[in-house]
């Protein structure tokens, strides 16, 4: 990582950091925690009355997204979600609560304050299928294949490094699962140069993508599918945008191959029901193999 890269996420590390002392401490006030609200384009005013009233107001407070991921992202009961950048931990509960006890939501963030608020936030809403991971967004520490679901709330705009997080968020994603972000995106007409004019680092606009280079970003990384639909401005040609993505379903072959069986093989044996037809194991006949492992073409 080149020293402006670590500089820019050292600063986004603070700003974070503050944002959660901040939330912490309002929280001993008389009042509760106060929003650390950015704007009107920012922050927990993005989600629905219900859902702000269902969670710890700590949880509420530390929001600082651009969107609402989880009314895009199509949860469904028994799913394992996971949240790049969690925050404070309110995109990991309000998941927690659609994939039900069977699935389960996990939240990651590089920021030791921010962690520490979202595990208080899970403690307070009594929600047993959390679990929050340290670590950063372009160096995902969950095992290949195991999250059906990603999601992230104004996040990805923060990394220097963002074909590493596709890449990675490609590869935790479970064959045929899928992405569901808000995410700030810029006019495909504004230079970098520009959307830096038009704001900070930090503040989730100097480093957005345009339409064109996110869709070629997620693309690259092998996505399917991808569909950017802006839901309003956040600065002069910049918008809050939800951005879907697809990983696409391994083939047979592909499953096969990977296990290291040839693509033809079928119920242990070579060229099932052909005339060539032989078995993988050369102490077992095809019939045995056939039987054990209750093919159907039994011929």
């Amino acid at each position: 990582m080149s020293e402006q890269s670590t500089d820019l996420r050292e600063t986004v590390r603070r700003r974070y950091a503050a944002a959660a002392v901040k939330v912490t401490e309002g929280g001993t006030a008389c009042c509760g925690p106060q929003p650390v609200e950015v704007d009107e384009n920012f922050g927990s005013t993005l989600y629905a009355a219900d859902e702000r009233d269902a969670l710890p107001a700590e949880a509420v407070a530390a929001s600082l997204g651009c969107g609402n991921p989880t009314a895009v992202a199509e949860l469904r009961e028994g799913e394992r979600v996971l949240d790049l950048g969690s925050g404070g931990g309110i995109d990991v509960l309000l998941s927690a609560r659609r994939v039900g006890p069977a699935g389960k939501a996990y939240g990651l963030d590089m920021t030791e304050e921010m962690l520490a608020l979202a595990l208080a936030n899970a403690a307070k809403a009594g929600a047993a299928n959390v679990e929050f991971l340290k670590g950063t967004i372009e160096a995902i520490p969950l095992p290949a294949g195991t999250i059906d679901v990603v999601i992230s709330n104004c996040v990805i705009n923060l990394s220097t490094d963002k074909s590493a997080v596709f890449a990675e968020t490609f590869r935790v994603l479970r064959p045929g699962g899928r992405i569901g972000v808000s995410d700030v995106v810029a006019d495909d007409a504004l230079s970098p140069e520009q959307r830096a004019e038009r704001g900070d680092h930090v503040g989730c606009i100097a480093g957005a993508l345009s339409f064109a280079e996110y869709r070629a970003g997620l693309e690259a990384a092998g996505f399917t599918n991808v569909e950017i639909t802006p839901t309003h401005s956040v600065a002069d040609g910049m918008h809050s945008a939800i951005v879907r993505a697809t990983k696409p379903p391994t083939t047979t072959r592909e499953a096969t191959e990977t296990a290291g069986v040839p693509a033809d093989a079928c119920c242990g044996v070579n060229s099932c029901c052909t005339p060539a037809e032989t078995s993988t194991d050369p102490a077992r006949t095809v019939a045995e193999l056939k039987t054990a492992s209750g093919c159907g073409c039994q011929g």
